[in-house]
């Protein structure tokens, strides 16, 4: 069954929905969001992510230590941990609605409409995941940039820079919010109530116009000219 431009977008979305939430998980679960570098000892480096800090010591091994209450942590990295949670399963439930409206999913008894209004709000989803992941990704990315310009600071006093993790949740939430926009999108192409080719029934060939009812009577025709007998 050949799809249709609406359904080949509709696929394409799904995929970008799925790796956008797979980047977020990644992200959410990655130490590197922080990055400290001491010119002391260039073999050490030391990484910060929202639930961990870890020492990575070049020839040695990597030493990880959670930390033991979010209330000493800084107020990003507090309010980063709820939203990029939250983006999961934002994320994860616009996946299963926008997948059920797509015409990847055939059910008969799902109205086209129905199929519309779940794109709709599943791509709405998409686009708020989007919006839990690019957030606190950029307010770290933020207090990270002011702590390295502070001139309080001596200079001598190592300063924390980018982490890989932050570069991953910013591809996370373009890609979430490409979806979201592609759904609905895709849900508006089409008049409301007018099915695609793919959500059409099987089409019933035309019947033959039925014979013109007669009323009993019969006329005589006139005979040709140049009919010879």
């Amino acid at each position: 069954m050949a799809w249709s431009f609406r359904g080949k977008t509709q696929l394409g979305a799904l995929l970008l929905s799925f790796l956008g939430w797979v980047c977020s998980c990644v992200t959410t679960a990655l130490p590197q969001w922080k990055t400290l570098n001491l010119e002391l000892n260039k073999m050490e480096t030391w990484i910060m992510g929202l639930w961990e800090v870890c020492v990575n010591q070049e020839e040695v091994a990597t030493v990880c230590k959670a930390f033991e209450s979010s209330l000493s942590l800084p107020q990003e990295l507090q309010i980063s941990r709820i939203l990029m949670v939250a983006s999961h399963g934002l994320g994860f439930l616009g996946l299963l609605l926008s997948g059920f409206g797509s015409e990847c999913y055939q059910f008969h008894r799902i109205r086209w409409v129905f199929k519309s209004q779940l794109c709709i709000l599943g791509g709405t989803l998409e686009a708020s995941a989007s919006v839990t992941t690019l957030f606190p990704v950029s307010w770290v990315a933020y207090t990270t940039i002011q702590d390295f310009w502070d001139d309080s600071i001596p200079e001598i006093v190592p300063r924390w820079e980018f982490g890989d993790a932050l570069y991953l949740g910013w591809a996370a939430g373009t890609c979430l919010a490409l979806s979201g926009l592609l759904l609905i999108f895709t849900a508006c192409l089409e008049k409301e109530g007018v099915p695609s080719p793919q959500m059409a029934g099987p089409t019933v060939p035309p019947s033959r116009a039925p014979a013109e009812d007669s009323d009993g009577s019969f006329h005589l025709l006139p005979r040709p000219r140049n009919l010879a007998i």
